[in-house]
């Protein structure tokens, strides 16, 4: 779908290494026609499957903040700079940050939990929520739960 001025849309698409990052590759073909920046936490890792143009954007965790902080200065930059008209990601933390970031420039948001989530929501799915105009679980049950949407799942 293009946007009301007709030209592409800019999508960023981040997540961590992983089962994370696998996911959202099974994602490419609905991105097809639009401009795609891809962005993961691994080097090397978007280069091995083909996807291109890409950034690494450095990992975070709850447990260390100095490296929240320095993830969360490169997505926003990064975000400033590319001014995407959607951010999705399929997980962890720095996901999290795109779409807070992406959100506060008016960017359409979406978050997909992880298929390895079968049982509950992850941690970064339930912080997703307050940012994520669309908020899917891969799993009927645990959206029931949750109040997330479902819509099938990418595996």
């Amino acid at each position: 779908m293009k946007s009301a001025t007709g030209r592409p849309r800019r999508i960023l698409a981040i997540a961590s290494g992983g089962g994370h990052w696998q996911q959202l590759m099974l994602l490419r073909p609905a991105f097809e026609g639009h401009e795609v920046l891809f962005a993961t936490t691994l080097t090397g890792l978007a280069a091995e499957f083909d996807a291109h143009p890409y950034v690494t954007v450095p990992d975070c965790n709850r447990n260390k903040k100095i490296a929240i902080l320095r993830s969360a200065a490169t997505v926003t930059t990064l975000i400033l700079w590319k001014k995407p008209d959607i951010v999705i990601s399929t997980g962890a933390l720095p996901g999290v940050i795109a779409l807070a970031i992406g959100r506060l420039i008016g960017a359409r948001t979406v978050w997909i939990d992880s298929i390895a989530n079968a049982e509950e929501m992850s941690m970064s799915g339930k912080l997703a929520r307050r940012f994520a105009h669309l908020w899917l679980s891969q799993w009927e049950h645990v959206a029931a739960e949750t109040g997330a949407d479902f819509a099938g799942a990418v595996l």
